[in-house]
């Protein structure tokens, strides 16, 4: 639900460059869609205030792994009133008139199920790819540093501030108080910036941009890591500076899944790469090491002093 929301978001103001390049492909159809359906199109423009979204947009998931199907099932659950209710709690002041209408509910749940039909699902494989290699590599992170160093790589107002308390935006509302949580949950996801999300007053998380949203973007390819330790390796190497999959490196590098996996198995053995499995995937990555030799190949002679070896350590 979180990426068919950031979907929505990207369809309807986009302001990344990859959001406009993303939603060129489907912005016609969506807008011949709200052209067909004007509840639907007044329900879009309220349903995005300045600093706030609908809460029917931003309900916490029910468990770690939700279908969609069973996301949408939460907003089915509520009625028209309510659906109401957090617009206003959105943007303050009347609504439009269309949006008196019964079957509100209805058509909020049709505005989410054709874009994650028209647009997310057909590539949810390789996104899902994404956030589980963003999962992997902030649970490393978390692993060396702690939630303190976690968090204000997630949003750049996000700061652990001790005593219990978690501050997630600027913005100046007064605390919230999450002594009845059972839940507390960080979600990535293919948008520009972070939200909140909640199911208050049990369930509370945080949703924020995933690594590698752009990762398909060939990187720089100097030639002096493809010299020494090949052309196909180099580019599966440079290419894991996130956890990325099998699949989708072959994908990404246009060689067969057996090339790619022979590749890894020399670099896993050289130290320069590791891997952990997530789910199905089993997901690689550039230790210390592969990072200082793509680094160290990278830089230009002249980036080098003068009369100094590049080296590596022993």
């Amino acid at each position: 639900m979180t990426d068919t929301v950031s979907a929505l978001l990207s369809l309807d103001r986009p302001r990344r460059p990859w959001q406009h390049a993303w939603r060129r492909p489907h912005v016609a159809a969506y807008e011949e869609m709200l052209a067909r359906r004007p509840v639907v199109r007044a329900l879009v423009a309220a349903a995005f205030g300045r600093r706030y979204m609908a809460d029917f947009l931003t309900l916490a998931p029910a468990s770690a792994t939700p279908t969609f199907a069973e996301e949408l099932a939460a907003v089915i659950a509520r009625p028209d009133e309510q659906i109401r209710a957090d617009l206003r709690a959105t943007r303050p002041g009347p609504l439009d008139d269309v949006l008196s209408v019964d079957g509100l509910t209805q058509e909020a749940v049709f505005l989410l199920d054709w874009v994650w039909t028209h647009t997310v699902r057909p590539e949810w494989p390789a996104r899902e790819q994404r956030l589980r290699a963003d999962v992997v590599a902030r649970t490393s992170r978390l692993s060396a540093e702690g939630w303190a160093g976690v968090f204000p790589d997630l949003a750049g107002t996000m700061q652990w501030l001790g005593d219990g308390r978690l501050q997630v935006n600027d913005l100046p509302d007064p605390p919230l108080p999450l002594d009845r949580a059972e839940q507390l949950i960080f979600v990535p996801a293919h948008c520009g910036h972070g939200w909140v999300v909640w199911d208050q007053p049990t369930r509370f998380g945080m949703v924020y941009p995933a690594r590698g949203i752009l990762a398909d973007a060939a990187p720089p390819a100097p030639d002096g890591l493809d010299r020494l330790i090949g052309l196909n390796r180099a580019a599966i190497l440079r290419r894991l500076g996130t956890p990325v999959s099998t699949s989708h490196l072959a994908a990404l590098t246009g060689l067969s899944l057996g090339s790619v996996g022979d590749h890894l198995r020399v670099l896993l053995d050289a130290g320069a790469v590791t891997k952990q499995r997530s789910g199905r995937e089993v997901l690689y990555w550039r230790t210390p090491f592969g990072t200082l030799l793509v680094d160290r190949t990278t830089e230009s002679p002249a980036s080098a002093a003068p009369g100094r070896a590049v080296g590596f350590p022993d």
